[in-house]
């Protein structure tokens, strides 16, 4: 930590935690987390001590726990090693918007699976959000791998990491305010996190023809189709991902080069599905004459929903129906291969 004998100003505090001088000032004004000790006449300044005390504020923070909270153990500990009276427990004022994004309670999709504790993913995902916000990106690496790995990808994804990027993102909007460089930033690690499992998804058999992943033409949104190829590779199936904005023409000359057993399109909003676009990829066959065969289509994403229900296309309710979904279909195909053999 840099510094000098007098300590560290608030500026330097700040920096050095990755929040701004206005936090670290609410910190102490908030919940007492101030400078053990302060000079006369000369402005605060702040020890190893002092930082490192606000460094486990974030951390705690980080791992779920409210600000409050945080302060109140820490300031305890603090006392009982100074032998200090201890701070009287207090109701603080509400946290700083720059502190802790609200998650939306209605996050949660009840679903026939048992899920985590609701206590227990809110505070995955508060951690997480904050985390964001400090633009602290080892932390946001080190929260994601946990979430899946203790939770799994499904339950990780739909319950902690979209809702997490959903209160970011609401959170700005709501308040006006122009943060895009927090959005950006867990959207890439969280981008990482899920390319990380695709490379160590175990190998899919040779021969076996893929799920192409694809954005309709204007849909940028490819979070949700990384998540979805995630989940594939790690149940050996094979995958394309063209990623955003992908042009009919383009996705047409894929899907009859490769001849993938599913296309999945992904749609964030109703403006950017694109049913004509699904039809006709349902409608392309390829193989060799008396053979041929089409790709089943699978619609995935809020943009779908409302429509009619097209024949023979598949439009799963989340994630783990898209990967259920996916996976029968390629079961099919096996039994198909055995029976002929």
């Amino acid at each position: 930590m840099a510094g000098n004998r007098y300590g560290m100003t608030t500026g330097a505090v700040a920096r050095h935690l990755g929040v701004s001088p206005t936090t670290v000032r609410s910190w102490e004004q908030r919940y007492g987390l101030r400078p053990a000790s302060r000079e006369e006449g000369r402005h605060r300044r702040w020890t190893a001590e002092d930082v490192s005390m606000l460094e486990e504020l974030c951390r705690l923070t980080a791992s779920g726990v409210s600000p409050a909270e945080a302060a109140r153990a820490i300031l305890t500990k603090r006392d009982t090693a100074t032998g200090g009276s201890p701070h009287p427990a207090r109701l603080p004022d509400p946290p700083a918007a720059s502190e802790s994004p609200a998650v939306p309670e209605g996050a949660r999709r009840p679903g026939p699976r048992q899920g985590p504790p609701p206590d227990t993913v809110r505070a995955e995902c508060r951690g997480l959000a904050r985390a964001a916000v400090r633009l602290d990106g080892p932390t946001m690496d080190d929260l994601l791998e946990r979430a899946f790995r203790k939770h799994g990808l499904v339950v990780a994804w739909e319950e902690v990491v979209a809702p997490a990027l959903h209160a970011v993102g609401k959170k700005w909007e709501s308040t006006q305010e122009r943060y895009v460089e927090v959005e950006h930033l867990l959207s890439w690690h969280v981008s990482t996190a899920l390319r990380k499992m695709i490379v160590a998804g175990p190998a899919a058999p040779s021969g076996t023809p893929p799920v192409v992943l694809a954005c309709t033409p204007t849909e940028n949104h490819t979070l949700p189709l990384e998540a979805l190829a995630a989940g594939l590779a790690q149940r050996a199936l094979p995958v394309l991902v063209l990623g955003n904005g992908v042009p009919a023409e383009a996705l047409d000359a894929a899907v009859r080069r490769c001849g993938p057993a599913v296309v999945a399109l992904w749609s964030q909003a109703r403006a950017t599905a694109d049913r004509p676009l699904a039809a006709q990829v349902a409608g392309t066959a390829f193989g060799p004459r008396g053979a041929r065969t089409s790709p089943v289509v699978l619609l995935a994403g809020p943009g779908w929903a409302g429509g009619p229900r097209e024949a023979g296309v598949l439009r799963p309710g989340g994630l783990g129906e898209a990967l259920d979904a996916i996976s029968r279909r390629y079961e099919r195909l096996r039994l198909a291969a055995s029976d002929r053999a």
